[in-house]
């Protein structure tokens, strides 16, 4: 993989064009600076900004006008190439928290192994509708924990308004342990590019080590080469970058979400 061309081609695809997440939401490209602003329940932040040592300050004060005007906690996803070199400075000068650090991971979605068969009682079980995406948001529980419900709450609104909204966009599926589920993932295809994104994966802890987030990814893998998206990318947790290593993911960047909350 040429990491230069493929860095190049997720920041212009991925960041610079990027598309609006739905209906609700709306993409804007103003001074620079490429936005998303949605409903509380959807995504908002900044994916990409055109700034330097000059002029970053009051970018950050606009964007945190904008956002808190809406009413929306919002997002500045910051990535290792950004620049000015002291903009994670300027933002948590600004009063943004930073999550922790992410690991942007790459690889050809027709070039991974087939993945392992799944554990014996474990089935995948493919999410459509309301009472699927309430499986994957117990599924996130069960992987993460109560302390997590309000993110779980989150993520199951916006995957229900994706399924409903735009189909054709999303491949969601949960990891059924007899009747209860046990790891939720799903792969959002981005028309018009090169990517599809691998998200969730979090795994129950009795259920980790056995092959459920491996087998996972490499049944998304293969309808991502089907449907024609060369590359399968990931915001990878310190928990799953070494087991995306092993599959030949190659590391393209960091990522740290800093988090502003009016």
């Amino acid at each position: 993989m040429d990491h230069a061309a493929v860095l190049a081609a997720y920041d212009q695809q991925i960041r610079r064009d990027a598309r609006s997440e739905g209906s609700g939401t709306r993409l804007e490209r103003i001074g620079g600076v490429v936005r998303q602003t949605g409903s509380e329940h959807d995504w908002n932040g900044v994916l990409w900004a055109d700034v330097d040592a000059r002029t970053a300050d009051d970018v950050i004060a606009e964007q945190v006008r904008h956002f808190t005007d809406a009413g929306r906690e919002f997002e500045w996803k910051l990535h290792s190439y950004d620049r000015p070199a002291d903009l994670a400075e300027r933002l948590l000068a600004a009063g943004f928290v930073a999550d922790p650090l992410e690991t942007v991971m790459v690889a050809e979605s027709d070039g991974l192994p087939a993945g392992p068969e799944l554990p014996e009682g474990i089935r995948l079980l493919p999410v459509t509708d309301a009472a699927g995406v309430e499986l994957m948001a117990e599924a996130h529980l069960a992987a993460f924990g109560e302390g997590d419900a309000a993110l779980s709450e989150q993520l199951a609104k916006r995957v229900l308004a994706q399924l409903t909204e735009t189909p054709d966009e999303i491949v969601a599926v949960v990891a059924m342990a007899g009747e209860r589920p046990v790891c939720g993932a799903r792969l959002e295809f981005r028309s018009g590019t090169d990517f599809a994104g691998l998200w969730g994966g979090g795994t129950a802890p009795e259920w980790r080590g056995k092959g459920i987030y491996r087998a996972t990814v490499a049944h998304r893998a293969r309808i991502a080469a089907e449907r024609g998206y060369r590359y399968l990318q990931v915001d990878a947790s310190d928990d799953s970058r070494p087991i995306l290593a092993r599959l030949g993911f190659a590391t393209l960047c960091t990522t740290t979400p800093y988090v502003y909350r009016p």
